[in-house]
């Protein structure tokens, strides 16, 4: 991904060049909202990524700043990945997904609850996730 760089200036094509593809931002959900941490966590996801694919968004990733990558220290041969400062701008850009999905897919797995807490305070919510992200 960082090689296909466009370099245009373009705010659109700058986020697609990070996010432009379906394993992006199904990696940054499940380390914002479910708190995955591991690699081996993240090959677990319903989506059933593939393991070089994930390899290779995690450390685009890394680079671009959006998550950070220290090795875990109970397992030495494992890495914990979290979210950082930039990563966690997501957070509304993600919700917006969220309530756009929620509108127009009739599979949603989103909850009522959810749905609900984004849209009575969206801010609120936005900020609880940040910080637990970001612990």
């Amino acid at each position: 991904m960082t090689n296909k760089k466009r370099n245009t200036g373009c705010p659109i094509a700058y986020a697609l060049d990070i996010f432009g593809d379906r394993w992006s931002l199904v990696i940054i959900r499940d380390i914002l909202f479910k708190g995955v941490e591991t690699y081996s966590e993240l090959l677990k996801a319903d989506e059933r990524i593939a393991t070089n694919v994930l390899a290779n968004r995690l450390k685009e990733f890394e680079v671009s700043g959006i998550i950070s990558k220290k090795q875990d220290p109970d397992n030495k041969r494992q890495y914990i990945y979290k979210i950082t400062k930039k990563g966690a701008e997501l957070v509304p850009i993600l919700l917006e997904m969220v309530l756009w999905s929620a509108k127009y897919d009739s599979n949603t797995i989103a909850t009522k609850e959810v749905l609900g807490r984004i849209k009575k305070d969206r801010e609120k919510f936005i900020k609880e996730i940040k910080i637990k992200a970001l612990k």
